[in-house]
């Protein structure tokens, strides 16, 4: 930048030198025209990118929201939704680096939402260099500044907590040395506290990380634990864990109400390299729906076989609405034990006629009136169940009876042995548990609160393959009962095992095992 000191005396050079800088401030001008439509063709092009890959997710969304919501598998659909959504990412940062590049004199103001207010705040000062003013030289004072936050993450950091006990000795009798007793541990002599232990229970079966990519994660910063140590860990926590699981069990079978559910458990058979099927059981309660007090929760057991007399054993004296799908072994529990009523799933009935509506005129039919009822479910949710139960008085009952009718005149129309023929016979033949709904407003249309308890089990199944003994997979939904209850509680699983254990490594009472629930906690 030229002084006063600079400028030269002569007329003819001064006029040169102003020629000359006019020429070089022209050139320069033309160059950032030239950048910036080259830049807005590139954030052309970046938007089009977007608009392109938002169309992508809006087509993923209508798959699992819309009316073809039963043909992509909701796992798919994430792991799709994650690839395209991190191109969106990628495509959003061109866009916005050349914007700022071509807009660089104007602000930049985004709302990207606030920061939770418990995270520690680190601050750091991004000063100029020299407090001296460009212009004049004189002193600068501060008029203002801005203020950004960006959220920052400092990887696993593992620390060593070292616990000193202190001997003490009498001078005068030297007869007794006095200690304060170890502190009990889940792993008695081992280096694990805790909160370590919860850490990779949560990771493990709530974050479905495998042990074995948990030992490789911890390797990376030079701490070396065998994957087969880290499973003692977890078979050790199970086993302090278990009561809660089976007192969780017995608070549902208290309940009114139940969702009941199974899923395929795959579990290595010894001294045959390969896998046999399992079962892992899910019993579920969640009143909310309709106002309910008692808090939602559920229990997951595991089964090596789907034999009918498992529910049986898991319910013990239940007595009430078990909502379910069409699984005959719930059916055989009802003629059992007459205080067991069932209700169906009008989902999986839909489902039955979906995967024929492209190819018949009544499978569509039937779907349009089944949508009827959703429609009257989706204005009575969060009502009392009395107003649920004169709201579907009103509206769904005329729908279920005439759909019957129909179903009935349907199938004495259409082959006995074709596929719509089975569609229509699988609904009728569950007619009463599927009515239930309309003459108890505590009863849902479908067992989808269940399905979803029952989901994070399948994603665990996908990265672990497989349980590696029937212990393993009781392990498994004794943790995963536990973990799954401080969602629906929203509490923090990690936060909550590690409390938990250290409580219960304390010898907390056998009798009083529900002061520790998860949803103790949130009461």
């Amino acid at each position: 930048m030229l002084t006063e000191a600079d400028l030269p005396e002569d007329v003819a050079t001064l006029r040169a030198l102003v020629l000359e800088q006019s020429r070089m401030l022209a050139e320069v001008q033309v160059a950032k025209e030239a950048q910036v439509a080259e830049l807005t063709l590139a954030k052309g092009e970046a938007d089009a990118e977007i608009e392109r890959l938002q169309a992508i997710i809006d087509a993923f969304m209508r798959h699992r929201f819309g009316p073809r919501s039963e043909q992509l598998d909701p796992d798919q659909l994430q792991l799709g939704l994650e690839d395209v959504e991190t191109a969106l990412g990628q495509a959003r940062a061109i866009r916005d680096a050349v914007s700022q590049l071509a807009q660089s004199h104007e602000s930049r103001k985004t709302n990207r939402g606030s920061l939770p207010v418990h995270l520690e705040r680190i601050e750091q000062v991004v000063d100029v260099e020299d407090k001296a003013c460009p212009c004049c030289g004189g002193a600068l004072h501060v008029i203002g500044e801005d203020v950004s936050e960006r959220l920052d993450v400092v990887p696993t950091t593992f620390r060593v907590l070292v616990t000193r006990r202190p001997r003490y000795g009498c001078r005068s009798c030297e007869g007794a040395v006095v200690q304060a007793p170890a502190p009990a541990r889940i792993v008695e002599g081992g280096i694990p506290t805790e909160a370590l232990i919860a850490q990779v229970l949560v990771s493990k079966y709530a974050d479905h990380v495998p042990l074995y990519r948990q030992a490789q994660i911890y390797a990376r910063q030079d701490i070396k634990l065998d994957r087969s140590t880290l499973a003692d860990w977890v078979g050790r926590a199970a086993w302090y864990l278990r009561p809660l699981r089976d007192c969780t069990l017995e608070e549902l079978r208290r309940s009114q109400r139940l969702f009941a559910d199974e899923t395929t458990a795959p579990v290595l058979e010894p001294g045959r390299g390969r896998t046999k099927t399992g079962q892992i059981w899910a019993y579920a309660r969640d009143d909310r729906p309709w106002g309910g007090s008692d808090p939602p929760m559920v229990a997951y057991v595991y089964a090596p076989d789907r034999k009918a007399e498992r529910p049986d054993a898991h319910l013990g004296d239940f007595a009430g609405i078990l909502q379910v799908d069409g699984y005959g072994g719930y059916t055989a529990l009802a003629k059992r034990r007459q205080q067991v009523r069932l209700a169906f799933c009008w989902s999986h009935v839909r489902r039955k006629f979906f995967e024929l509506a492209a190819k018949s005129p009544v499978a569509t039919e039937v779907l349009r009136r089944i949508a009827m009822l959703y429609a009257v479910e989706d204005e009575v949710r969060g009502t009392s169940a009395e107003q649920r139960r004169a709201m579907r008085a009103e509206h769904s009952r005329v729908a279920v009876d005439d759909l019957k009718l129909y179903l009935e005149a349907r199938l004495r129309q259409v082959s006995a042995k074709s596929k719509l023929a089975d569609a229509i016979r699988y609904a009728l033949s569950r007619w009463d548990g599927l009515s239930r709904f309309l003459d108890d407003g505590r009863v849902d249309l479908d067992t989808n609160i269940v399905e979803r308890s029952i989901r994070p089990l399948a994603l665990n199944r996908k990265n672990a393959l497989f349980a590696g003994s029937d212990e393993g997979g009781d392990n498994w939904a004794v943790i995963a009962t536990l973990i799954e209850n401080c969602k629906l509680s929203g509490i923090n699983p990690h936060e909550w095992l590690t409390r938990t254990l250290v409580a219960l490594a304390k010898g907390h009472p056998a009798n009083r095992l529900s002061e520790l629930m998860p949803w103790t906690a949130v009461l």
